[in-house]
């Protein structure tokens, strides 16, 4: 394993430990697993195909720009994932345990994550009266991936700021 992530994964893992006792704590851990789930695509996927649904062509605009983004998203993402390779928190230490399946086998970076940013941002650039139910909610996905035991803050915050730059960079093109 690389150094660096060796170091961040020891100066991280007792965060990781503390936040992921959730799974001892059913209340806690069945919503977060649902959020996760949703951040999963179901929740985004869903935005997109209302969109047009209740706003015609703008709505239209909005969710294909959503979409196109989400394929540089995945190229990002899954390349970062292959070049880090660094393990996920549940993997790293026997504690840690994963409070529903991983999706892949590495942890950086989160995925839901950067996904959740990025599509927030740009829908809130569209709708902004929407942020009372996506900022919420795309926070909870990022918390989710650390209490569920599957990343390490780092995944999250790194994730949060690709997808933000992504949304921003994409946005600077169609406005």
């Amino acid at each position: 394993m690389n150094p660096f992530l060796r170091l961040l994964n020891e100066l991280e893992t007792p965060v990781c430990r503390r936040w992921s006792r959730a799974h001892q704590r059913p209340w806690l851990l069945h919503p977060f697993a649902l959020i996760s789930r949703l951040g999963n695509g179901v929740f985004w996927y869903s935005l997109m195909a209302i969109l047009p649904i209740v706003d015609g062509i703008d709505g239209l605009k909005a969710a294909l720009h959503m979409l196109l983004t989400s394929g540089v998203a995945l190229v990002l993402y899954k390349s970062l994932k292959g070049y880090t390779r660094r393990v996920r928190p549940c993997h790293y230490a026997a504690d840690i345990a994963a409070s529903v399946p991983p999706l892949d086998r590495f942890s950086f970076p989160s995925g839901h994550t950067l996904h959740a940013v990025n599509y927030s941002t740009i829908a809130l650039f569209y709708y902004p009266k929407l942020g009372w139910l996506l900022i919420p909610f795309t926070l909870l996905v990022a918390a989710s991936r650390v209490v569920l035991g599957l990343h390490y803050p780092s995944d999250v915050l790194v994730a949060s700021a690709i997808g933000l730059a992504l949304a921003y960079s994409s946005l600077l093109l169609v406005a």
